[in-house]
């Protein structure tokens, strides 16, 4: 799929069908996405909800410019920080709460160390700014390229570069010796 442009066209065109295909690509990435902002996944649920309706209540927005999960992230981003500028609270989940994937052929002992990678990754991680953060979860869960990332954070694509070095740079510190393999 091309991050649901084309079925975008197609839904403008009238096929109904087409939204749905949109919903079940980009949803949940979206609900995940606003749940770092905002800490609640109702609340996060809720934004995603919006930000999906003012695809089908103002069609004219969306101008193909960007990819249409770029455009949903952006507006997801936008209703996150309007939603805490109401409630003045900025906490990240956990990684681990978020991704629930236990594999039942690995080990118990596989499974333990896998667990606390995942502790110590997720611990470094909420050391690191905001921002930091941020890009980390949009270039390496969400796989968006560094120009989508800046679109998405309202920065450019150097700042972005700088963003994710210095990141990097901090999470091997917080991490020390551990932090090469886990990196």
């Amino acid at each position: 799929m091309d991050n649901g442009a084309s079925s975008y066209r197609r839904y403008l065109e009238g096929d109904e069908s087409a939204f749905d295909e949109i919903m079940r690509e980009l949803f949940d990435k979206l609900v995940f996405f606003i749940d770092r902002y905002v800490h609640d996944v109702h609340a996060a649920e809720d934004i995603a909800i919006d930000a999906f309706s003012d695809l089908v209540v103002n069609k004219h927005r969306y101008n193909f410019k960007v990819t249409l999960k770029t455009y949903l992230f952006m507006l997801g981003r936008s209703r996150a920080l309007n939603y805490l500028k109401h409630r003045r609270v900025l906490d990240f989940v956990e990684l681990d709460e978020s991704h629930p994937s236990l594999i039942e052929q690995e080990s118990l002992e596989e499974l333990v160390l896998a667990d606390e990678r995942k502790r110590a990754v997720n611990k470094a991680l909420s050391a690191l700014s905001d921002d930091m953060r941020v890009v980390i979860h949009l270039i390496y869960f969400e796989e968006l390229s560094y120009e989508e990332a800046a679109k998405v954070m309202k920065k450019n694509r150097k700042q972005i570069d700088n963003l994710l070095y210095r990141a990097k740079k901090e999470l091997r510190i917080i991490l020390g010796e551990d932090g090469e393999r886990l990196l």
